[in-house]
């Protein structure tokens, strides 16, 4: 019965095999190669200083407050000291490729795409009847029915319904073609005519259209994006070169 219980490398393996796991392995291997390739040919150099700091923020980020808790997590994904410090170093090598290759290209990125980028704060609620739909538009119209009860009434998802329909802000890629250009084209605050998708039929209301600012927050999610653009291709390359 004891020997049910040991788990060898062949058991894991099997098991990221008959879970599908395996792709995923072998890209985050390539990936982990390429970075450290690449860094060691463009002479990137890691400080003391921001190793310990990325530690630091590491800890804090997974709530490891004592070295007790620290210990306690490294045991429960099984891992030493030894892999802590080059998780970290792995960490602080991405960012520090990430920057050196598109530090520059991101205000440029920016200034290019930034159409991409005005954010959209709306309402939504998805019908099934597109009569009912254009019915409610001009009930709403005409002061007859809120947006907010039309959400309470129509809508069964709960966490929807208690937000009375609220997305939140929205990037022109965070929405189908269709309803981008209609919410942009808004003049807020504006109820949209119903749009037809494959999802339903939409019902919008926009309540606020926000230009966009390269901030510290933007500028580390196009930086980001490019780079996970650049390894993709990267990995893509290694992946042929594999195959041949």
């Amino acid at each position: 019965m004891s020997n049910l219980f040991n788990i060898s490398s062949e058991d894991i393996f099997q098991q990221l095999k008959l879970t599908y796991q395996i792709p995923s392995v072998i890209e985050g291997i390539i990936t982990r190669k390429i970075i450290v390739s690449t860094t060691e040919n463009l002479g990137i150099k890691l400080e003391t200083e921001e190793l310990q700091q990325a530690a630091d923020n590491f800890r804090i980020l997974k709530k490891l407050k004592s070295a007790e808790q620290t210990w306690n997590w490294l045991q429960k994904y099984y891992l030493s000291l030894d892999d802590f410090e080059e998780l970290v170093y792995l960490n602080v090598l991405y960012a520090k490729l990430a920057e050196y290759l598109f530090a520059d290209k991101v205000e440029p990125f920016f200034i290019e795409n930034k159409l991409n980028y005005i954010g959209a704060y709306i309402y939504e609620a998805i019908l099934n009847d597109e009569d009912l739909a254009i019915e409610l538009f001009y009930a709403i119209n005409e002061g007859e029915i809120s947006f907010y009860q039309i959400v309470h009434q129509y809508i069964l998802e709960p966490e929807l319904r208690r937000s009375g329909g609220y997305q939140g802000m929205r990037l022109r890629k965070d929405l189908k073609p269709e309803i981008s250009a209609a919410v942009f084209a808004a003049k807020p605050p504006q109820l949209l005519k119903p749009i037809v998708t494959s999802k339903g039929i939409h019902l919008i209301l926009v309540e606020e259209l926000v230009q966009p600012k390269l901030d510290d927050k933007l500028r580390s999610q196009i930086l980001s994006d490019l780079f996970s653009q650049w390894l993709k291709k990267q990995i893509k390359e290694v992946e042929a070169r594999l195959k041949l």
